[in-house]
């Protein structure tokens, strides 16, 4: 017994001042090997229902198979840190991490490359048509004539999300003697004649592409991006490939081409649902399917163990997490103080992200009065975080929106000034693009919270919450009116209005608050009006 306790004494002793990591699902000694062999880490391996310890745990690794539960956060109270090892965190709770003011990380960019060179390698197999022949000989046949294949050589290349994916895709692609044409709302002219592609809307990719790839994230925005009108517009016999997430191509849409003939073939790694058990499209001879395993390579699983390995051991050595999910912690006071004022540049990035739809270069922000005495450039990241959250496929918070910022070619930055326009604090901010610019201001009161002060030219006043629907008008009798008309014939109730203008007959604009959310049918309608030359809906 005295033994035992001795030894226990030492290894208590041994362990004051290091760090405990636990890695709770299976991951190579490769993927671990930058936290394996410090001096100042233990690094241990086991089943989270088989630890009794939790409290004395600093980090936590996991894959996909354990499942990281407020309860479990309770018992590791001395966590600080949870890494996931691969992209999504839908297997961690976020809101009772950030609660409890613990780090969540992942690698968003570990399987970069295996997820191109699969889409890669499925390209070649519907040119070729190898699973089918595979099949074929499998079954005893020999028939080459059935098989004939298109090359790639010459053909245009159409990838819609230009990301990392598409980026290292369309390397791919350059070295097989295709054209690429890219479609992304987000990307500029400048930095696609960098990046060696053409730049083009969406209608104009799909009708010029021989091959059309998707890389965007799954969005309200993107699902059913590829849709049974727009897929009618398409080269006959084009090849379509989702390797990025179901529901960006509407099955029924191109279940029904495929069934006319005009889709010449597509390939598909994810679907609508999953597993995609009895799906109708792999009923059709010239589409082939794999389970979901674009990022499924030896090297992309050790990549993202490595990737968050690394940054776990930057963090406990003091250094800034740069791939977190959630928000950074700070003292509750300062936190209070701040809070206010972080709501506001929140959504002021929400409604600038909407309202600009063209793709932007530059965000710059101004802050007057009580506000510069705070932490502002805590507010410009938060601003620039919103304004990425509804265009990027990935967790985007204060800490990594100026990471990815600079992955799109977005520059942003902070001014203070004196004029305040009449209020006590003033935040205004403006996104510049190619040809456009949208500027609002924002104000918070303590009496009425965050408002919206300010769009471009015209004073407005409203709370930025909810459903709305921006409009830009011609000052004219009759116009609200027809608005209103149009709404109650899509059964769209207004709950508050803001109008502003310059001049009596000139531009004028409003700014709707309405009780659910506009279809795309109401904005094309609204459109219509002869007075109205643009509408937004903007979800805040």
């Amino acid at each position: 017994m005295i033994q035992q306790a001795a030894a226990e004494t030492k290894k208590e002793d041994e362990l004051k001042g290091k760090a405990r990591i636990l890695v709770s699902d299976s991951m190579s000694k490769e993927g671990l090997a930058p936290l394996l062999g410090q001096e100042n880490i233990e690094c241990v391996q086991e089943n989270a229902d088989n630890v009794d310890d939790f409290e004395s745990y600093d980090a936590l690794l996991v894959r996909s198979g354990t499942t990281v539960t407020p309860e479990m956060m309770d018992k590791m109270t001395n966590l600080k840190i949870i890494a996931r090892a691969g992209v999504g965190v839908d297997n961690i709770d976020i809101d009772a991490a950030t609660k409890r003011g613990i780090v969540v990380i992942n690698a968003p960019d570990g399987n970069t490359i295996s997820t191109a060179e699969h889409t890669f390698a499925m390209m070649m197999s519907l040119a070729r048509n190898i699973p089918q022949a595979n099949a074929s000989i499998q079954a005893g046949e020999w028939n080459r004539k059935a098989f004939q294949g298109v090359e790639l050589r010459g053909k245009t290349l159409g990838i819609i999300g230009f990301g990392r994916i598409g980026s290292e895709l369309a390397k791919r692609a350059r070295a097989f003697d295709m054209s690429i044409i890219v479609y992304d709302p987000f990307l500029t002219q400048e930095r696609a004649e960098k990046l060696g592609v053409e730049l083009g809307e969406l209608d104009n990719v799909l009708r010029t592409a021989d091959v059309i790839t998707v890389h965007t994230p799954l969005t309200k925005d993107t699902k059913g991006l590829l849709n049974k009108e727009n897929i009618g517009i398409t080269k006959p016999g084009v090849l379509l490939l989702n390797c990025a997430r179901g529901g960006i191509i509407e099955e029924d849409g191109l279940y029904h081409h495929l069934e006319s003939g005009h889709v010449g073939g597509a390939a598909l790694d994810v679907f609508e649902e999953e597993p995609a058990q009895n799906n109708k499209l792999v009923s059709f001879d010239q589409v082939i399917t794999t389970p979901h395993i674009a990022a499924s390579t030896k090297e992309a699983q050790m990549n993202v163990a490595a990737q968050v390995s690394e940054e776990v051991l930057q963090f406990l050595n003091g250094m800034p997490a740069l791939n977190s999910i959630n928000l950074p912690t700070m003292s509750k006071e300062k936190f209070e103080t701040l809070q206010p004022y972080y709501e506001l540049s929140k959504k002021m990035g929400y409604i600038l992200s909407q309202s600009m739809k063209s793709p932007v270069q530059d965000i710059e922000v101004h802050y007057s009065g009580e506000v510069t005495e705070l932490e502002t450039s805590v507010l410009t990241r938060s601003l620039v975080a919103g304004f990425l959250s509804t265009r990027i496929d990935a967790p985007v918070n204060d800490v990594n929106a100026s990471i990815i910022a600079k992955e799109r070619g977005i520059t942003y930055g902070e001014k203070h000034h004196m004029n305040t326009l009449g209020y006590s604090n003033l935040m205004q901010a403006t996104v510049y693009g190619e040809n456009r610019s949208f500027t609002i201001h924002g104000t918070y009161v303590k009496e009425y919270g965050p408002r919206i002060v300010r769009i471009n030219d015209f004073n407005v006043d409203f709370y930025p919450t909810g459903h709305l629907i921006y409009i830009q008008h011609s000052d004219k009798p009759g116009v609200i009116g027809k608005m209103g008309q149009l709404l109650g014939k899509h059964e769209v109730n207004i709950a508050t209005m803001q109008v502003g203008r310059k001049e009596e007959g000139g531009d004028a604009i409003m700014m709707l608050a309405v009780d659910k959310e506009a279809s795309e049918d109401v904005v094309e309608d609204l459109t219509s009006i002869e007075e109205i030359k643009r509408a937004d809906k903007i979800e805040v």
